[in-house]
């Protein structure tokens, strides 16, 4: 029974993931600029630089997170639901 549940859940498991995966990257992205991308940007210097840049970059994989993952499970939910329908379409009346 284990193995079951963990072979129907992988699907769900992996996105959430591979969400919190592109929010950490993000997170890591922003960290890493160091202030360069608000003092070029938006022309902010100093610690309100660095503050702003982990800001933009954190919502930024935030928000790509949603999108990524949200797009991957419409399209396999898409692949279900056409399974699905498979076997009336090859059934002959």
């Amino acid at each position: 029974m284990p193995m079951k549940f963990l072979i129907i859940n992988s699907f769900r498991i992996m996105v959430y993931v591979a969400y919190i995966a592109i929010i950490v990257g993000g997170i890591a992205l922003g960290l890493y600029q160091k202030g360069e991308f608000s003092n070029e940007m938006l022309g902010l210097t100093g610690g309100l630089a660095q503050v702003a840049d982990f800001v933009i970059f954190t919502a930024g994989g935030w928000i790509a997170a949603s999108l990524v993952c949200g797009l991957i499970v419409t399209l396999m939910d898409i692949r279900d639901d056409i399974n699905d329908r498979l076997p009336d379409a090859r059934r002959d009346d």
